[in-house]
Order: structure tokens, then C-alpha cells, then sequence
């Protein structure tokens, strides 16, 4: 393939990120994993290489800024093959009620989700029109389609609504010079971060509520990921692919 895949947010060991980040090189993908922690993103950029014999890199990045954005996808460009994959994963969470949030919350989600996606896109996309191939895939949330949740707040869920319409947007501009923009849209899903904020009881009682009956695993969104990267899936774009084991059907 001799292509690289770019995801960012990628350097929890039990995230969704390096979950992706697995699944791609698993396809013969060159990996480069971007986190704010630098030590993390290369943690899990050595696991990724030495489990499937591609090569992978760590590297320090805050989304949110545009001088960081540019050195990271600088030093992806002189380290690896071309990028033909950006996995928008980076991204936090804000349960808190619309009254009580701050305008620095509001403002601190909507830089890390939104426009923390928007300057990973804009730094890699013009490369990706200039071969005519490119996949992109942005982390949104059913919490963007169904209006909050326990994770998703106000600010939360306009954030990863937003996405969607950025996905949907990009993928019309961009589909006639074969790049495509799909959005993922996980729901309950088996992460560090579910593990640390929801009680076993509340866990429970959420499984019972959706129709396979059990949380999602990383595997779950990895693999849709995985495959709308690959190179036969060109046909896709401006789609959302719930992932949340039919608690939202719409």
C-alpha cells in the first residue's frame, strides 16, 4: 500500500484511537498516532509496529493549535510514506448541564472537537487532492444525533453535531477529486473513560436499554473505520455509520 494513516487522539492504550490505529496497520497501513501526551502516542505507535511489521511513529500534538497541527503532520511527512488516511479522533467530553457551563467549556470543546478536526483537515487535504486519493473519517457521537446523554452535554453534543456537518459538507467539495469524508457515531463503547464514570448499576441498567444487550468494544468502531479507509470504499462518502448496537435507530 505505502501509505500512511494519520489518527489523532490515539494514545490511550484501551481508546478507540489506538483501537483504529491497530485496525489500519492490520490493512498494511503506515501509522502515525498524535497525542497531546507525546510518551503515549509513542507507546502505543511502538505496540502498533511491532505487532504488525509496519512502521508506525508517536507525536506530540495539540490539535487545537494550528503551529502544533503543522510540525506534527511535518514530522509524519519526513518520517513516512505519503498520507493517505486522517482519522479525526481527538476529542473530549462536557456532561455539564447548558446553565452551568462556562463560556470557557463551551468554547474548550468546540476548539478540541471542532476545529481541532478543521486544522488536521486543512493541513493534510490539499496532498490528498493533489494524488486524487484521500480518506478521512470524523469521531462524532450518538450523543450528536439523539441530543445529549450521559457523557454529552449541550456543548458536547452541538460540538459532535457539528462534525457531521462539516463531513457532510467536505465530502461534496471534495468527492470529485476522490477524496472521501465519512463520520463514525459510536454509542456506548468500552473505553477508560466509560470505565472511570459510570457505576456498575447505571452501566447495567444502560446494556438493558440497547437491543444487542452489551457496550460496544474499541473493535467495534475500529473495524467500520478500517473499512471506510480502504481503498475499494471510494464510493462512500458524506455517510454516518451509527455505532451503538441499536440504542438510537433512525
Amino acid at each position: 500500500m505505502n501509505r500512511t494513516a494519520i489518527i489523532t487522539g490515539a494514545g490511550s492504550r484501551r481508546g478507540i484511537g489506538q483501537g483504529i490505529a491497530h485496525a489500519l496497520a492490520a490493512q498494511g497501513w503506515d501509522i502515525a498516532v498524535l497525542d497531546i501526551d507525546e510518551a503515549s502516542a509513542k507507546d502505543v505507535a511502538d505496540a502498533v509496529a511491532e505487532e504488525h511489521g509496519v512502521k508506525a511513529i508517536g507525536a506530540v500534538c495539540d490539535v487545537t493549535d494550528k503551529a502544533a497541527v503543522d510540525s506534527a503532520v511535518a514530522v509524519v511527512e519526513s518520517s513516512l510514506p505519503e498520507i493517505g488516511a486522517l482519522v479525526n479522533n481527538a476529542g473530549i467530553t462536557s456532561p455539564v448541564p447548558f446553565q452551568e457551563v462556562s463560556d470557557e467549556e463551551w468554547d474548550r470543546v468546540f476548539e478540541v472537537n471542532v476545529r481541532g478536526s478543521y486544522l488536521m483537515t486543512k493541513r493534510v487535504v490539499d496532498g490528498m487532492v493533489s494524488r486524487r486519493f484521500g480518506r478521512i473519517v470524523n469521531l462524532s457521537s450518538v450523543s450528536a444525533e439523539r441530543g445529549g446523554g450521559v457523557f454529552g452535554g449541550v456543548a458536547y453534543s452541538a460540538a459532535k453535531a457539528g462534525l457531521l456537518g462539516f463531513s457532510r459538507a467536505l465530502a461534496r467539495e471534495l468527492g470529485p477529486s476522490g477524496v472521501t469524508v465519512n463520520s463514525v457515531a459510536p454509542g456506548l463503547i468500552d473505553t477508560d473513560i466509560t470505565a472511570g464514570k459510570l457505576d456498575p448499576e447505571r452501566k447495567a441498567a444502560m446494556i438493558a436499554d440497547i437491543p444487542t444487550r452489551r457496550a460496544g468494544q474499541v473493535s467495534d468502531v475500529a473495524d467500520v473505520v478500517a473499512f471506510l479507509c480502504r481503498t475499494e470504499s471510494g464510493y462512500l462518502t458524506g455517510v454516518t455509520y451509527d455505532i451503538n448496537g441499536g440504542s438510537h435507530i433512525h
